[in-house]
């Protein structure tokens, strides 16, 4: 991403216009160089990279401020369940045409949210293309040498811990395709206000990180399911788990979607886009992760516990039989 002095051409002046300001480290050299400095230091720095493409992850006339919300904080979601800070960086935009009526709030949004997590842009790429709107961001963050909380070190009696409430975001995406959340939530034009925010933007629990770091034995985000990043956080620390189904933390809409039975716990836990934390804590550290929690503001719930296997983790109902979950989370392919 360069931004010359002189004889910009189309390219260079958008970015002067729209994506300078957002380079505020000066590491960015204010985006006049096709390559930034990121400062060394004693921590281990975390890298995540993450694609949003437009009828894919976000629809074509969501407002575009929440686009680039969504594409930075999608990827301050996985640096916080790393248990890391963020450090600022990178995006590619792919542009079918330079449109100052989208271009301008995208910009906004992405420039506020860069400030409110201490995220800075250091430089990147935009292009032109035939197809579809695409946003890719590569995120970096820090954490103490050695300590970056990984999925694989879950153990047996480990408690299952998410953050916030599941199911929000999908049930917001099947409110804006008019589906049957949005039949029984007709007369609630919060709750449904509520729901497609959660789906359009998410909320990143970067005020948990510390937390994360401190005591979780392994931890992801959930961004495709519930019940399938569970699956891989399991799989990678070579467990399974028992999840008490009615212990999962549910808003007072979904709560009450599920309770007209218009939509299953299955599409709760399988819908993708929820962007809480889902960790692991070992017994005598919970009470201390919990104190932490509360002091960040972010709720938190014991859903279930970690046990030995190789089985993929089990949903029980209120009286202990195992859900069987035909769908499990979102996969592209």
């Amino acid at each position: 991403m360069i931004a010359p002095g002189a004889g910009p051409s189309g390219e260079d002046a958008l970015i002067a216009r729209y994506f300078k300001p957002l380079a505020t480290d000066p590491g960015a050299f204010g985006l006049l160089d096709d390559a930034a400095i990121l400062k060394p230091s004693r921590d281990d720095l975390v890298l995540k990279t993450d694609a949003i493409v437009e009828g894919v992850h976000f629809l074509p006339d969501d407002p575009p401020d929440t686009v680039a919300r969504k594409a930075l904080r999608r990827n301050l979601s996985d640096l916080a369940a790393k248990g890391a800070m963020p450090a600022g960086f990178l995006l590619t935009l792919a542009l079918r045409s330079v449109d100052e009526a989208w271009l301008t709030p995208f910009a906004r949004g992405l420039g506020e949210d860069a400030g409110q997590y201490g995220c800075p842009l250091f430089g990147g790429e935009t292009v032109s293309t035939p197809g579809p709107i695409m946003v890719s961001i590569s995120a970096f963050g820090h954490v103490p040498s050695g300590r970056m909380v990984r999925r694989s070190g879950a153990g047996p009696g480990d408690r299952v811990v998410v953050s916030g409430t599941i199911g929000d975001a999908a049930l917001g995406l099947d409110i804006i395709r008019g589906g049957a959340a949005a039949s029984v939530l007709a007369d609630d034009a919060s709750a449904r206000e509520m729901l497609v925010g959660r789906y359009r933007v998410p909320q990143p629990r970067n005020l948990l990180a510390k937390a994360v770091l401190d005591h979780a034995s392994a931890a992801m985000d959930v961004s495709d399911g519930l019940a399938g990043d569970l699956a891989k956080l399991c799989a990678a620390s070579a467990v399974s788990a028992a999840i008490d189904v009615a212990s999962i933390p549910l808003s007072a809409s979904a709560a009450l979607v599920l309770a007209h039975r218009a939509l299953g716990i299955e599409a709760l836990v399988s819908g993708g886009d929820d962007y809480e934390i889902l960790c692991t804590i070992p017994e005598g550290r919970f009470d201390a992760f919990a104190e932490a929690a509360g002091l960040a503001g972010v709720a938190v719930s014991s859903i279930g516990t970690v046990i030995s296997g190789a089985s993929g983790p089990k949903f029980l109902d209120a009286h202990g039989r195992d859900l069987r979950l035909a769908h499990r989370s979102y996969s592209h392919f």
